[in-house]
Order: structure tokens, then sequence, then C-alpha cells
């Protein structure tokens, strides 16, 4: 559905539906903004007309009083024009980043309502490009786009009329070359167009490896990668800049093009009008107005395809963002609420039965498990289903009718967030922020205290090493705790799991990375807590077996189910582990 959405090329009127609740509630700020700046172009062209009266009074030797008001009009002229030029520019381009803002976070709503599939088929460099290089062409179309084209307009209307007043003959005869610029910078425009998407593209490829180099930092340190890294930024680099010049060669050639057309036009004036002047069809003043006029129509017809290369490039980033607004979540709201009777929350899979989109083998075959107040071990070979369960588990992908049961109520039919908030969830990657470890930990639980928070860290063995760094619970960790090892990233995850006080623990092997002594510590605390539902997914036999209930997946599917003792003696896959973890344990003694 998504492919034949992206396929089909939405009309200008469905595109700007996406900005028009902006537009109507701030239609009193643009009326007024486009107002002052209409006005600040009558302004302008009045100048020259002030102008004409003032030669024209110097050339019949009028008295000095005259000239006297006409320079005091000027001035009030300047002055109300930069007052008004800053009400406009405040007013329309603020409204323009308002706009940008409201998208955007608009933007992050929606994504942050997204299931696991979508983020499958986006890239975060592709959102991050959506909420970046895309608003920015947006707020460029809206912002410098509107006043250029109102701006360019006005000019060129209010300009030609006061031509054609002072003489209609000169008019013509001066714009003649004028449409020139206007088809050279329409011609030149699109080549910008062509060339600045590349000086896009490149700048995304060159941010893009510095992301990539500077969250892999240690690794390529291990692997004394940096004189490569640097060589290959290098060459992005070289290329951003090749693609910049090729930019600047066409802003090159519109400068002097509108200069060279722009002069044409004067100098057939200077020729013709002055004749005019001498034979006296036009006075002095009226040749020195109608030039300045002339000066003033440079713009405008530059602006032609400036405007055009803004509205193009605005359209088609409305046109990504729309589309990407349109993908709906598979995860949909149902109108039940869980039961909240009970302290801990009963989970029941019956005979669940997954697929990944676009896959063609099932992930889980015909699951049947019950999960209550004890402790849960999944293990199995790996890609045997673990990981999975536990995204089926947490919801985060959508399941048929009647195959996941939540205090006997269909998950179909609660809210999403029923059954996320009951459960804390510790996943392999242990993701942290940037931020410091205090905040990490409390991330989910943003009202916990102090006390709380440490209390969480101490359960979860970090309190202590916590207490170790420069700042303590204060300090900042870095992208993705760079300063931390991962056992330290890993109890920190643990603590922030613990911090929520969630019914249900759901710990995706999120203790790999931990000593089998200090895992023995925490699972024994967490044991000994208040009743929960606590289930772990590893392969460390030491740590499943103080799990209540043992179970094995294999190809999808539930293989066996017991006590660590259990599955020792009736288990061939359950022994094979057990048995090579006893030969790694006794050949490091």
């Amino acid at each position: 559905m998504q492919s034949s959405a992206s396929e089909k090329r939405p009309s200008l009127r469905q595109l700007l539906l996406l900005v028009a609740p902006s537009f109507k509630r701030y239609r009193l700020r643009i009326s007024l903004g486009l107002m002052a700046l209409i006005i600040v172009d009558i302004l302008q062209l009045l100048i020259p007309r002030i102008l004409k009266q003032g030669i024209d009074s110097i050339s019949t030797k009028a008295e000095t009083t005259n000239l006297a008001q006409l320079a005091i009009f000027i001035i009030c002229i300047a002055c109300t024009v930069i007052i008004l030029r800053f009400c406009w520019r405040y007013m329309i381009l603020g409204f323009s980043r308002i706009l940008e803002c409201t998208i955007r976070n608009s933007i992050f709503s929606h994504i942050l309502q997204m299931d696991a599939t979508f983020f499958e088929k986006n890239s975060t460099g592709k959102l991050m490009a959506h909420s970046s290089n895309d608003l920015s062409a947006v707020q460029m179309a809206f912002g410098m786009g509107t006043v250029a084209a109102v701006d360019s307009s006005v000019m060129l209307t209010v300009a030609i009329a006061f031509m054609l007043s002072i003489n209609v003959k000169l008019t013509i005869l001066a714009l003649v070359p004028l449409p020139l610029l206007a088809i050279s910078t329409k011609i030149l425009a699109g080549q910008l167009h062509t060339r600045f998407e590349t000086v896009q593209e490149q700048f995304s490829h060159l941010t893009e490896f510095s992301r990539s180099a500077i969250s892999s930092i240690w690794l390529v340190k291990a692997y004394t990668m940096e004189d490569l890294q640097t060589n290959q930024f290098d060459a992005l680099g070289k290329e951003y800049v090749r693609a910049n010049l090729k930019v600047g060669v066409i802003n090159g050639l519109l400068q002097p093009l509108s200069t060279l057309v722009g002069n044409l036009g004067i100098l057939s004036i200077f020729f013709f009008g002055g004749r005019m002047v001498i034979q006296e069809v036009i006075s002095l003043g009226d040749f020195v107005a109608f030039i300045t006029y002339l000066y003033m129509l440079i713009w405008p017809m530059m602006a032609i395809g400036w405007v055009t290369n803004l509205a193009q490039r605005g359209l088609t980033s409305l046109q990504r963002i729309r589309l990407l607004m349109e993908q709906k979540s598979m995860m949909l709201d149902g109108p039940e609420k869980a039961s909240r009777e009970t302290k801990g929350a009963r989970i029941e899979l019956c005979d669940l039965s997954f697929t990944y989109p676009n896959a063609s083998q099932p992930a889980l075959h015909h699951i049947n498990l019950t999960f209550l107040e004890k402790t849960y071990g999944l293990t199995g070979r790996t890609g045997c289903g673990k990981t999975s369960l536990c995204r089926i588990l947490c919801r985060l992908y959508p399941v048929e009718d009647g195959m996941y049961l939540h205090n006997e109520i269909d998950v179909n039919r609660q809210g999403l967030n029923e059954l996320r908030e009951q459960i804390s969830y510790v996943s392999q990657e242990s993701t942290l922020f940037s931020d410091t470890v205090k905040n990490n930990i409390r991330f989910g639980n943003e009202e916990a205290s102090e006390e709380e928070i440490t209390e969480a860290a101490r359960r979860a063995d970090i309190h202590n090493n916590i207490s170790e760094l420069s700042n303590g619970y204060d300090t900042l960790i870095g992208e993705q705790g760079v300063k931390l090892s991962g056992g330290q990233r890993q109890r920190i995850a643990l603590a922030r799991a613990l911090l929520t006080k969630r019914p249900i623990l759901l710990i995706d092997d999120g203790l790999s990375a931990v000593d089998v002594e200090t895992e023995h510590q925490i699972f024994s605390r967490l044991r000994e807590g208040e009743n929960k539902t606590i289930i772990i997914i590893s392969n460390r036999i030491k740590l499943l077996s103080m799990t209540d209930e043992i179970i094995i997946l294999d190809s999808g599917e539930i293989a066996d189910r017991g006590s660590h003792q259990h599955l020792l003696r009736h288990n061939s896959l359950y022994q094979s582990m057990a048995k090579k973890q006893q030969e790694q344990r006794e050949e490091k003694l």
C-alpha cells in the first residue's frame, strides 16, 4: 500500500491541505504582513516620482522651500519603510518558522506513533532528512518565496504603471530586453535546482559518514582505521566542494547576466530617452524617474526564476513529507481498558503464529504460553525466535485476534499503552541517551525521587560504579553511553526498567556483558523483590537454572519446557548447552 501511495503524485491542493490549518490559524498575521510588504513596495516606488518633482523644480528654478518639503517627504517615507519592513519580516518570515516548527512537531509525533514495521522500511537518515532538509525547503518556500513572489509582482505591476504614465513608447522600448533576463534566469534556475539537489545529497553523505564514524569511534580505533576513515572523509569533502563550485558557476552567471540585460535597457533609454529630453518631449525629471524605475525592474525579473525554484523545491519537499504522514501504523488502539485489580498482569499466548512483513517463513509457530507471577527463562539456538517473541510480548508488532490476551482481554481490543505500561523492557542493545546517568535511569518515570533512583541502581548493582564517575549520577555519558563499559550500560538500562516498578520485567539478553557472579547477584535481588513476572532471554545455563520455568524454542516453536533439572535429564539441546558451558568454565580454571 505504501509503495502505491508513493507512486501517486498528490495534487497541489492535497499538498496545501497539509499547511492549511497553520494558514487558517495565523491568517491575520499573514494578512498584516503582506499588507505591510505591499505598502513598503508602493512607498519605495513613490521615491522616483518625488525625485522627478525635485529635479523639475531645480530645472525651473523653483523656490528652495519646495525642495525642502520633498526632502522631508523622502525622509518620512524612508522611516516608514524601515518600520514596515521590520513588520513584514517579523510577520511573514516569523510565520514560516512557526510553520516549520509545527510540521516538525507533527512529523516527530507521527514517527513516535508508528510500529516497528515502519522503522524497518524507513532509515534514520531518511527520517532526519524530512525533519531537516525538507522542512528547510518548505520554510524557504513559504517564507522568502512568498515575500519574493508578492514583492516582485507588486514592484513589476506598479513600476510599469508609473513608467507608462511617464511615456508609453519609452516604456515599451525599455521592456524589450527584460524578458531575455526572465528566460535566461529560468533556465539557469532549473540547472541551479538540479545542482543544489546534488549539494544536499553530498552533504547528506558527508553528515551520515561523520555520524557513523563518531558513533563507532572505539571500533575505528580498535582496528586502527583512523587514516582510512580520514581519507574517505576527505574524498567526500572534496565531492561536496565540487558540487558547491558547480552551484557557484550558476550563481556567478546570474548576477553578470542581470547586470548586462539591465544595462542594455538603460543604454537604450539613455539614447532614446536622452533625445526626448533634448526635444522636450519629456522633462529631465521624467527621464531620471524612468531610469530609476527601470533599475527597480531588474529584481522582479530575476525573482521569477528564483521564486519558481523555491516553489518547486518546497512543493517537492512537501510531497515527501505528506507521503510520510500518510503512512499509518498497523498497531491501533482498541476500545477497552485492561483490568488493574491484580498487581501482576496475566499474559496468555493462544496458538500464536507470527510472520515478519515481507518474510517468506514464519518467525513463530503455534506458541501456547501463560505467564504468571513467576520467573521464566527463554532459551534456544540463534534465530530460534526468542527476540521475536519478546517483541510480540511488548506489542511492537500486530497479531491476529485472540492470539494474545492481557488480563483475559484480547490485546487488539485494548489501548496500545494498556499492556506496554505493564512491562519494563531491557533490550539487547541497552539503548542509552546522550544525557546524565540520572536522566537515563529515570527515563520512563520522570517523577522518581533521588532515593528511588539510587535504590534502583543498587538493585541493578551499578550504584558503586556510578559513584566512581567524575560527577556521579550527574555525569554525562556521551552518545549511547560511550564512556561506559558494556556491562555498565546494561546495568543502567536494568535500573531504568526497575525504576518504572511495573509488574512484568522482560530482559532480552540484557545481562550478557555482565560477569556470571554479578549476574547471579542481580537476579537474586530481583527474585527477592516484590512479586512480579520476570522473563529472561538468555543462553547462560547458570542464570536459567535460577528461574522457576525454562522454555526452549527451536525454529519458532516450543521445543520443550520445564525446570532446570527436568531439562538436564530429558532435553538433548539443553544438555549440550550445559555441557559446553561447563567445559568453558573448566578451561578458564
